[in-house]
């Protein structure tokens, strides 16, 4: 795997010693700009193809790995499974910076979980804090990392994501220290940055969205890997087409476990 990481471009400074400890210390980093204006409108105009061609079904492939039957999360657009849906979203599994990150969170051994879209409508969007695993874990033996793609420029007016810097130390879960995990909490920050950026976080850092005031809805697509010993929330196996094998370099069909 650590071959493969080269191959893909990721090398010992791809991240600077300063940012890995941030990522450490708080359980997310802003990885600034990585996608350009241009980019992010040919990604916008294939997310409004996708949309208006799956109607109802828009994100089942998510719902039918996890066995889930509707309704899906109410107040938000969702797609699924685009590691087949186009060669435009072969840059956020590939992308090296990002590749660096969940490897620096995850070690040399992993895998992407899942390539999704979330939108949060107007007056939606809010979600509980919670972390992406079901159990507690000891630092450093982490399961899971996530990358959120911003597709609209973040704020708190338009339900960014909230998170609290230094929760994936903790040895607790938000629903067993919160009160009310719904509820602001008093350490928590809201991701604010423009479109283009990046962020990684420790999926074990607590986290939610925020409600979207604006409206407009707030559009983000979420890159989301696993150590490499655990299931995928999409098992690229099963749902990988002909046409997306034959366009993808070996590099990738190796991020994708296929």
């Amino acid at each position: 795997m650590q071959n493969l990481l080269y191959q893909l471009g990721v090398r010992e400074d791809t991240l600077s010693p300063d940012e890995k400890q941030f990522l450490d210390q708080n359980g997310y980093l802003n990885l600034g700009p990585l996608v350009s204006p241009s980019q992010i409108e040919e990604i916008r105009g294939r997310i409004d193809e996708l949309l208006h061609v799956e109607g109802e079904e828009a994100g089942s492939e998510l719902m039918e790995s996890k066995n889930i039957r509707f309704p899906k999360e109410a107040g938000s657009d969702r797609l699924a499974d685009l590691v087949n849906k186009g060669p435009v979203f072969d840059l956020f599994y590939t992308h090296p910076r990002v590749l660096a990150g969940v490897a620096h969170v995850l070690g040399q051994q992993l895998k992407l979980s899942s390539l999704n879209y979330r939108a949060a409508k107007p007056g939606m969007g809010l979600q509980r804090m919670h972390a992406d695993w079901h159990e507690v874990v000891q630092p450093g033996d982490y399961k899971v990392c996530n990358s959120i793609w911003l597709l609209d420029d973040f704020s708190k007016a338009n339900g960014a994501t909230r998170l609290v810097p230094g929760t994936h130390l903790r040895s607790q879960l938000p629903q067993d220290a919160m009160g009310d995990p719904m509820q602001p909490h008093p350490d928590e920050i809201v991701i604010e940055a423009p479109a283009g950026s990046v962020f990684i976080f420790n999926s074990h850092t607590w986290h939610g969205g925020t409600t979207n005031t604006t409206t407009s809805p707030r559009r983000a697509i979420h890159s989301y890997f696993c150590r490499g010993d655990q299931p995928q929330q999409i098992d690229q196996k099963r749902y990988i087409l002909p046409e997306t094998l034959e366009r993808i370099s070996p590099s990738a069909k190796e991020v994708l476990a296929v």
